[in-house]
């Protein structure tokens, strides 16, 4: 995956996917906007988004992202609690860093103007901050695959009903 590097020895990897019956292009929006009081992350508004609900539309302002552009996880936004646009792909691949993490997005275009969305979670624990990799470890471990399948379902719903 895209990025793989950037965390060479991940104490968590998680990678997920996803078909969708859109093109690539049809994907690709719902990607790029996401993020706290953004786009959300279409999953659950209490947990993700401070209670709004997750985006249901196209958002203009997110759609030319740069690298170095944060991506929100929580209000405040600095390297620890948002990830930064490392590198894209327009309609083909991005991904996300922090400090000891990645999350990285491949669209791949299937037969009959589908896509198979793959997601990579990567994450050292870093446990010269104990506190910090204790709590890492508990969201990551418990909480990623039922949060990260709500993602990609979201995703999914909203590109293959989106007229655009």
């Amino acid at each position: 995956m895209p990025g793989d590097e950037i965390v060479p020895k991940a104490s968590f990897n998680a990678t997920r996917a996803i078909t969708i019956d859109a093109p690539p292009e049809r994907v690709w929006p719902w990607i790029v906007q996401m993020g706290y009081r953004r786009a959300g992350f279409y999953t659950y508004a209490l947990l993700d988004n401070a209670g709004y609900e997750s985006a249901d539309r196209i958002l203009p302002e997110y759609q030319d992202p740069k690298a170095g552009d944060w991506m929100p996880m929580s209000r405040k936004v600095n390297e620890t609690t948002a990830f930064k646009m490392k590198a894209f792909e327009r309609n083909q691949w991005l991904v996300w860093e922090k400090p000891d993490s990645t999350w990285s997005w491949k669209l791949v275009p299937l037969d009959g103007d589908r896509t198979r969305l793959i997601t990579r979670l990567k994450q050292r624990y870093a446990w010269e901050s104990p506190a910090s990799a204790i709590s890492a470890l508990v969201l990551l471990e418990f909480g990623d695959f039922a949060m990260i399948r709500r993602v990609l379902k979201g995703i999914r719903a909203r590109a293959e009903n989106w007229p655009g």
